[in-house]
């Protein structure tokens, strides 16, 4: 027992503090995302010709300044991704295991099966099938995308294995770019959301392989000219800002367009958010509980359980604009996915750095 207490005890100690490894955008994205939602509900109903007016710049029903600003949000992300560091798998196998069993083969049916519950069954009473089948489709768009940025800073925060954080991110990027459209289809169908084929490979096309084709490019010839140091030391650093501007510019045009529907059904908000925090606990209960039944190392066995509790949101964000458009109920659920993951990932993150006393150092030979 006191030896228990004591390794817990350094445990705590040791940790990171949860602000230390968060910039001020992710340490109050929760903040920002609720200052959006207000500015952009005061455009929508004191300045209505700016939503006017952006909602006519559109190219074969795309709307052009929001692929523009979702670009902005992706690319960043993307060009960090380094794919060679996937043969460093062989380090640790069993975590990669767990986190891509958990993200393609357990989370987009978890997600399905408890946005449903709700929507239909619990809270069928106060929202209308319709919008009902609105938000079940955004749900179902975060369930399928995999966290691929924050999940670096959730791994610092509970001390994981950088390296193989990369890994587990690249790995779930390659697949992304052949899961993510058939999963969405075949869960939109079920929940009788019909979404033609080539909608959903032009997004994709749009939001995963154009931008992670971009990220690979850039990265591979700027490390060439100019060395893995320069990059990331200045390079990464320059464009770290270019990320959160494109969300919150992103969230501020969807609200503007969203602002009456919010503020007709304010409850709505709490209501999606619901589900959406359950399933973020199902996952992460899972991922990390199977990771210590296997005896994963707990700087591997964290960051798994992160990956699968988060979501790509921008992605889903992107998606749920050019499948549903701004003012769909869709593209409100995937929104309400990033008012909520903060808060929810953090207490995450305090209950696995508690909890790293039950987890091998090392993995057992």
């Amino acid at each position: 027992m006191n030896s228990e207490f004591s390794q817990a005890a350094a445990a705590a100690v040791d940790a990171p503090n949860v602000k230390e490894g968060m910039g001020l955008f992710e340490r109050y994205l929760t903040v920002w995302v609720a200052l959006a939602i207000m500015a952009g509900v005061a455009i929508g109903q004191f300045i209505p010709a700016v939503p006017a007016t952006l909602a006519r710049l559109e190219y074969a029903q795309v709307s052009i300044p929001v692929a523009i600003l979702i670009w902005a949000m992706i690319f960043p992300m993307m060009v960090q991704i380094d794919f060679g560091t996937i043969l460093g798998v062989r380090r640790q196998p069993k975590g990669l295991v767990i986190t891509t069993a958990v993200n393609w083969l357990i989370k987009p049916f978890t997600m399905f099966l408890i946005a449903w519950f709700f929507f239909f069954v619990v809270f069928a009473p106060l929202i209308p099938e319709g919008l009902a089948r609105e938000y079940l489709a955004g749900a179902i768009l975060l369930g399928a995308a995999p966290c691929t940025a924050m999940v670096f800073v959730w791994s610092y925060l509970t001390r994981g294995d950088a390296a193989y954080t990369v890994v587990q991110v690249a790995v779930n990027d390659l697949i992304m770019l052949f899961a993510f459209a058939p999963i969405v289809v075949l869960l939109l169908g079920i929940s009788d959301i019909a979404v033609p084929w080539d909608t959903v490979a032009l997004s994709v096309l749009l939001y995963i392989v154009i931008p992670l084709a971009a990220g690979w490019i850039t990265r591979v010839r700027l490390i060439r000219r100019k060395g893995v140091a320069w990059f990331e030391s200045v390079f990464i650093k320059r464009i770290g800002a270019v990320t959160p501007t494109g969300l919150i510019l992103t969230l501020i045009l969807l609200f503007a367009f969203q602002g009456k529907v919010i503020l007709e059904n304010p409850l709505h908000i709490v209501l999606i958010a619901v589900p959406l925090i359950v399933q973020t606990v199902v996952i992460f209960a899972i991922a990390y509980g199977w990771a210590k039944a296997w005896r994963v190392p707990h700087s591997v066995a964290a960051p798994a359980g992160m990956i699968g509790a988060s979501n790509f949101f921008e992605l889903a964000v992107a998606a749920a604009i050019a499948l549903f458009g701004l003012q769909s109920g869709a593209a409100l659920a995937t929104v309400v996915g990033v008012l909520v993951e903060v808060p929810v990932m953090l207490a995450l993150v305090r209950y696995a750095n508690r909890t790293r006393h039950y987890f091998p150092e090392t993995a057992p030979v």
